[in-house]
């Protein structure tokens, strides 16, 4: 891994938690289980925060599958296939979504 892509990792990564912290200042929520969220939880998301939400679980898959690189245009389409899948499966884990409907 390239440090440029381990400093846009790092970045994307402290924007997804400072984000999700703002939203809720009460509240001193450090770490965020992204395995437990829902289908219906990532639906019920403002479009910000879906855009964060996909963003950093396709830099979690594509390190999954050592592939540094990023293609904005197969993000779109996977991120659209995911938002289906869960529109009709609300109930579903959202990584589990992830894994049967992405390419």
């Amino acid at each position: 891994m390239t440090s440029a892509t381990k400093l846009f990792s790092c970045a994307l990564l402290g924007a997804a938690l400072c984000a999700a912290s703002a939203e809720r200042p009460a509240r001193a929520q450090v770490i965020l289980d992204m395995s437990l969220l829902g289908c219906s939880d990532y639906l019920s998301s403002d479009p910000e925060r879906q855009e964060l939400i996909a963003a950093w679980m396709s830099g979690y898959y594509n390190a999954a599958k050592n592939q540094p690189m990023v293609d904005l245009k197969r993000f779109r389409t996977n991120k659209a296939l995911v938002e289906k899948y869960c529109k009709k499966n609300k109930r579903d884990n959202l990584m589990n979504a992830i894994q049967k409907v992405t390419y």
